[in-house]
This record gives C-alpha cells, sequence and structure tokens, in this order.
C-alpha cells in the first residue's frame, strides 16, 4: 500500500509539470518567428525630423518666452561649438606634445579635455532644457566655431600654447557677451551656467597654461 503511494505522487507531480512544459513549447515556438534582428536602413526614407535646428520648442514649462530661449540656444550653441572645438585641440595636443616639458603638459592638457568634456555635457543639456537642437556633429561643429581650424601637424609645444590661449580668449569674450544677454533676459539658469561653469573653468584653464609662457629660455647642458 505504501509502495503505491510513492508511485502516485510521481505521477501527479508529473502531470502538474506537464502544462508547464507544454506552455514553455509554445513560448519557444512563438519566439521563433519574431524577428529581433534591428531594422537597417530606416534612415533612407526616414520621416520628417522631430525637430529642426535653430528651432525651440515649449516641451518643459521653465517660465521663459519664446523669443528668450531662442536668444539663449543661439549663443549657447556658438559656446557648445567652441567648447567642442576647444575640448578636441587638448585632446590633440595631449597625443602631440614634444619636449622638455612633455610629461608636465601631457597630463595638463589631458586634465583640461576632462573638464572640457564636462562643460560640452551642461552646454548641451541646457540647450535642450530650454527646447532648442544642440550642435553635435563635427562639421557642424566645425562650420560654427569661431575658433580657428587647427592643422593636423604636430607641433612645438609654445605654438601648441599659443594656439590654446587665443582659443580661451575666443571663447570667454562670446561667454561674457552672451552671460550678459542672458542676464538682460531674465535666464537665470544660462547666466548662472556661462558665468559659474565656464567662466571660472576657463579662467583658471588659462592660468595653468599661461604660467607655461616665460621668456627665459630653458637651460642647455653644455
Amino acid at each position: 500500500m505504501a509502495s503505491s503511494a510513492k508511485t502516485a505522487a510521481p505521477k501527479a507531480a508529473a502531470a502538474k509539470k506537464a502544462p508547464a512544459a507544454q506552455a514553455s513549447g509554445q513560448n519557444a515556438r512563438s519566439n521563433a518567428a519574431v524577428n529581433i534582428q534591428p531594422v537597417l536602413g530606416q534612415q533612407n526614407n526616414a520621416p520628417a525630423p522631430t525637430q529642426r535646428y535653430g528651432t525651440v520648442s515649449q516641451r518643459l514649462p521653465i517660465g521663459l518666452d519664446e523669443k528668450t530661449r531662442q536668444a539663449s540656444v543661439t549663443g549657447l550653441n556658438q559656446l557648445l561649438a567652441d567648447t567642442i572645438t576647444l575640448r578636441d585641440m587638448y585632446k590633440k595636443h595631449h597625443w602631440q606634445v614634444v619636449g622638455p616639458t612633455f610629461y608636465q603638459l601631457h597630463l595638463l592638457y589631458d586634465k583640461h579635455y576632462e573638464e572640457q568634456s564636462t562643460l560640452v555635457d551642461a552646454i548641451a543639456e541646457r540647450i535642450q532644457i530650454l527646447g532648442g537642437v544642440a550642435v553635435a556633429m563635427a562639421h557642424d561643429v566645425a562650420e560654427l566655431s569661431s575658433i580657428p581650424r587647427v592643422p593636423r601637424d604636430r607641433e612645438e609645444a609654445p605654438v601648441q600654447v599659443s594656439r590654446l590661449l587665443d582659443a580661451h580668449q575666443r571663447l570667454l569674450k562670446n561667454c561674457h557677451e552672451y552671460a550678459d544677454t542672458a542676464d538682460e533676459n531674465g535666464d537665470d539658469g544660462t547666466n548662472d551656467l556661462i558665468v559659474s561653469q565656464l567662466i571660472r573653468t576657463n579662467e583658471m584653464q588659462v592660468w595653468f597654461v599661461s604660467e607655461h609662457v616665460v621668456d627665459s629660455p630653458l637651460i642647455q647642458a653644455k
């Protein structure tokens, strides 16, 4: 009697598992028909863009009118293009620096590159918050940037430093102009971003880079 009870228990358990196994098999068969490959070539017949570059939309209720947001987005995109250009200049010089001050400048350039990268994100996010479209691609950035194009060649450290200081000055001039505009328009968020992050970071970097410019030459061994 006990033996028959033991035999019945596994059969009952198997009977309970059977529907679950059947369901699992059905799911496997149905999933096999699902195409999990990405759909390529969708850009060939793409619909209209969700938003045109150069326009603003009131996606977020932040208390600023369209005219104010448009002015801020225009200025911020200029600063974004300049900041991306300056950031990439630092990485270029980080790779290519040469000379007795290689180690110091190699590290300094990379530190400044990381700081400029942080500013790039902050500016782009502010543009999106204002309902604008942030400039992003390299060719668009090159067209918009106020910083002269840097040659592909490897240059001496003093030339690198000179180019960087010129780029910083151009960027900072734009910063002061657009900070004043944002303040006059009542866009406190944009004004705060430019003053507390862009201006202060760039001024600090100018200090560190400019201290490498000295009149006295390096001592030459005889």
